[in-house]
């Protein structure tokens, strides 16, 4: 039963990686039938497993903790001896503990030993299905055969509910018969009272009916001043909020048409600064140069002095 929970590799078809699965849900099984909620679960403090706990991985640490303290218990509860394993004891020793007593079991062990370090997997649920195995030959337990009900007990009730059914059937015909018979008899009758009932009632609603237009008896000033003193509690005021989209875009565009107007007004006064600007430096160089052309002559004057006194110097 052990050696079959797990794949040969290449052999193996496209269902073997769903065969832990299929072996995890019979060894939990396996630990009902030992009792494990009582023995185990409540004794040692753990939370119930369930049905694919050690096929799929979710907390590594957690996992490897029940996997060996499992194994222990199943070891104990085998006739064999081994310490309850601590959350902190070396997982080394504790791997080679557990693969000594499933080879004093009988279990082969073809797999290294680091595939136990992750608390879950084929190789964890061989581990703990060969040992439960072997624990259920040592407490000697066996499957005792099904017992089925007998069968002439169904087939009395059957009868029973038939004649049940048949009974019921009868008596409704029977009272849809008598009630279409009353029907027929109420039928053959005419009803005078309801006649007269219905001839009255017309009349008082034609007579119900108003001759004239109805007119209102209320002054108007009187309404237009209620109109107006009403008037402010009907109206809804609807308050703004910050956060709302549509407060944002009547900002924005508040903010465009501020932007354009200050723009427009703006190019205005920046044009005309850029033509007084552009006026004035024309002015300036033509001073420049008419200023330049005036003092031409006296610059030469000066440069020629400079020569006759370097030369007598």
């Amino acid at each position: 039963m052990g050696d079959d929970t797990r794949g040969e590799g290449g052999d193996s078809g496209p269902g073997q990686i769903h065969k832990q699965f299929v072996v995890m849900e019979d060894l939990l099984d396996k630990l009902k039938l030992l009792n494990y909620e009582e023995g185990f679960l409540r004794n040692l403090g753990f939370k119930p497993l369930s049905r694919h706990y050690f096929a799929i991985a979710t907390n590594p640490g957690e996992q490897f903790f029940i996997f060996t303290s499992l194994c222990a218990w199943l070891v104990n509860l085998s006739g064999r001896q081994m310490e309850q394993p601590q959350e902190y004891d070396d997982p080394n020793a504790t791997i080679s503990s557990i693969l000594d007593e499933l080879r004093q079991l009988g279990g082969t062990v073809d797999f290294p030993p680091s595939k136990l370090k992750q608390g879950c997997g084929e190789h964890c649920i061989y581990v703990l299905d060969k040992i439960s195995d072997e624990t259920l030959k040592h407490i000697n337990f066996k499957w005792s055969r099904p017992q089925y009900p007998q069968e002439e007990a169904d087939e009395e009730e059957t009868a029973v509910d038939e004649e049940e059914e048949l009974t019921l059937d009868k008596l409704e015909q029977d009272f849809v018969e008598e009630h279409e018979d009353d029907i027929e008899e109420e039928g053959s009758f005419l009803d005078l009272a309801g006649l007269q009932n219905l001839q009255a009632a017309t009349a008082n609603m034609e007579s119900s009916k108003p001759e004239n237009i109805m007119e209102s008896t209320t002054n108007a000033d009187e309404w237009k001043l209620e109109v107006e003193r009403v008037m402010p509690s009907l109206k809804v005021h609807i308050r703004t909020d910050n956060k709302d989209w549509r407060t944002h875009v009547d900002q924005m565009h508040q903010h465009r048409d501020g932007i354009d107007n200050a723009l427009s007004q703006t190019q205005g006064h920046l044009g005309k600064l850029h033509d007084e600007i552009t006026k004035t430096l024309e002015k300036i160089g033509s001073r420049e140069k008419y200023i330049n052309n005036q003092l031409e002559h006296l610059l030469q004057e000066f440069r020629a002095m400079q020569d006759s006194l370097a030369e007598v110097k």
